[in-house]
């Protein structure tokens, strides 16, 4: 059967543009995922991503999220943060899980994506702010013209 759906294709998107995030001491190069589509395919059909790399999801508002590992074939950790930059919560998430890993809480404008294991390996715990080479998040991704 062919499909146009972009989440069945098993082929992964380009590589989205990227950001230096600063947690605590430590630097990822993200992928910034802000269009629908982009949200919606995110890290299906990769099969990896280095240590130091991540992919931030960026949302217009912030509200409740739930991401899942439909098509995705490496284990992630998935980060919930609030509008200005703090890490809210951290979910270990297997590939091609399907159940829903909803957040706690509904102050979510940002999600990050890392391989699993990432935060606990290098000590970045809920409370921790993130930033980038721009400022906050707030700052680097709503900034007015």
């Amino acid at each position: 059967m062919v499909t146009n759906d972009p989440t069945e294709s098993g082929q992964p998107q380009p590589k989205l543009p990227t950001l230096k995030l600063w947690l605590g001491a430590h630097e990822l190069v993200t992928e910034i995922a802000r269009m629908p589509i982009e949200h919606q395919v995110g890290m299906m059909w990769r099969t990896n991503m280095a240590e130091m790399e991540g992919m931030i999801f960026i949302f217009e508002e912030p509200g409740r999220r739930s991401f899942w590992m439909r098509n995705t074939l490496v284990p992630l950790d998935i980060a919930y943060i609030a509008a200005d930059g703090t890490l809210l919560e951290v979910h270990a998430a297997q590939p091609r899980n399907e159940t829903p890993l909803p957040s706690e809480s509904d102050r979510i404008q940002f999600v990050l994506e890392t391989r699993q294991g990432w935060f606990q390996r290098n000590n970045v715990k809920p409370g921790m702010v993130v930033r980038t080479e721009k400022g906050s998040l707030l700052e680097t991704f709503f900034r007015r013209k």
